[in-house]
């Protein structure tokens, strides 16, 4: 068994790239994952599942397609099931999202932003 904590900073200091989701941990069938983003992402959905957003430093906004949300260091916030949104951050913004095994970052919108599924650090 291995009794070590996860340290996230020293996770986020493991890599640089915008956009590409790290796996950090896993509890039952829930990856938790970190990424820095910085500017536009892609207008997507889940279809099958929420996606849940930790702003741990920095500010981000969520569009919706009849509104926006923004979060701040220390926010959280649950986009439902099928509901559309679009990810921003003007300045670069370190998350965690914690979602179900093998979903990708884009969901039903396959581009060229879309993570290799499965990606540990």
């Amino acid at each position: 068994m291995n009794y070590q904590p996860i340290n996230i900073q020293e996770k986020f200091n493991k890599f640089s790239s915008h956009w590409s989701p790290q796996i950090i941990a896993q509890v039952n069938d829930y990856q938790i994952k970190i990424a820095r983003i910085q500017g536009d992402f892609v207008w997507h959905s889940h279809a099958e599942t929420d996606e849940m957003f930790f702003v741990i430093d920095g500010e981000m906004d969520i569009h919706f397609r009849d509104g926006k949300i923004t979060l701040r260091e220390g926010d959280l916030y649950v986009v439902p099931k099928g509901v559309e949104h679009k990810p921003f951050a003007a300045k670069e913004c370190q998350i965690m999202l914690i979602e179900p095994a093998g979903t990708l970052n884009t969901g039903d919108a396959v581009n060229e932003k879309t993570a290799t599924s499965g990606v540990w650090i």
